[in-house]
């Protein structure tokens, strides 16, 4: 009877899978595994990994050692540079995708680990920054990966995130959606659920990280037509990896919702534009060093004067 009750309690306290890792991780295995394939798709990430590169060199810092969570194929790793660290540690689940271009030379020093970025384990404060570039769009508890990533830093560390948001792929999701009630007369689970923006610095904070900066960006990628799209997706290793995904999608509900995306959405040269919402997140482990805020009335200037208005007592 204690054990029924131990493996209830354990099941209880364990996050809702919404989405299948393992899955995940055979997806970006297949698609790595064809390598010239998954090259011409570096794309998205690349230019991703730039403007996460982008936001770490903002920070005037030079750090010995960088931890990237979800390094895929080695995106980040282009983008950086010896102003910026000594050493990029890339941790990846899949092995083939973190080992495809194990023979590529960057103006960095690499190391390569095996490791479920959902679950990542470093011993406590010994990380100055850790950083992970559209990963964590597959991870089914957020909040417990960012308290292991904040327990991981030193006070005063620095992470920097990039996820894609819940607007993306929209055109993909209407014309899907569309296509199934006509087919189907129902909705079907094609495009996995993105975070909103709204909950990412809530999430930073639950996690224990402070001066959070949320940002938003959108990447706009023109199409020949949707199968091309959804042939790019799955090239990447981002097919859908939902828990509850219908293994299969017929011909004919898949030709209506090409037809509808194009109908809805082409441009003016015949392509069709898909787009990607991108979350950046900045947050920091707290330090007594960190700026804090004033208490509450200790101001000494008046708006009022400095607008040159009237005061009103309400």
């Amino acid at each position: 009877m204690a054990k029924t009750a131990r493996e209830y309690l354990d099941k209880a306290a364990a996050p809702f899978q919404v989405f299948d890792r393992n899955a995940k991780r055979m997806q970006r295995d297949r698609a790595a595994s064809r390598v010239a394939d998954s090259r011409e798709v570096d794309y998205l990430r690349d230019e991703v990994a730039a403007r996460v590169a982008d936001r770490l060199l903002d920070i005037k810092r030079r750090y010995h050692t960088v931890v990237e969570l979800g390094a895929g194929c080695g995106h980040l790793a282009k983008a950086v540079d010896d102003d910026m660290m000594d050493k990029l540690v890339m941790c990846e689940m899949s092995p083939h995708a973190l080992n495809r271009d194990l023979d590529a030379t960057y103006d960095v020093a690499v190391s390569r680990q095996v490791m479920n970025e959902e679950m990542p384990r470093f011993d406590d404060e010994s990380l100055d920054a850790v950083v992970s570039s559209l990963s964590m769009h597959w991870i089914n508890d957020l909040p417990g990966m960012l308290i292991q990533v904040r327990k991981a830093l030193v006070p005063d560390g620095v992470f920097i995130g990039a996820m894609l948001g819940g607007d993306s792929l929209f055109e993909l999701r209407s014309s899907l959606q569309l296509a199934d009630v006509e087919r189907d007369g129902g909705i079907a689970a094609r495009v996995s659920p993105l975070t909103d923006t709204r909950d990412v610095g809530s999430l930073l904070n639950r996690a224990g990280l402070t001066l959070s900066t949320v940002d938003l960006d959108s990447i706009v990628v023109n199409y020949p037509s949707m199968l091309h799209l959804i042939s790019d997706i799955n090239a990447m290793g981002e097919g859908n990896a939902v828990v509850q995904r219908l293994p299969y999608i017929k011909r004919d509900t898949l030709l209506a919702a090409s037809a509808i995306y194009k109908e809805l959405y082409q441009n003016e040269d015949g392509t069709v534009p898909a787009t990607f919402q991108v979350i950046y997140m900045i947050g920091w482990k707290p330090d007594p060093s960190q700026p804090k805020p004033l208490p509450r009335g200790s101001g000494e200037a008046s708006l009022g004067d400095m607008f040159d208005t009237k005061s009103q007592k309400l």
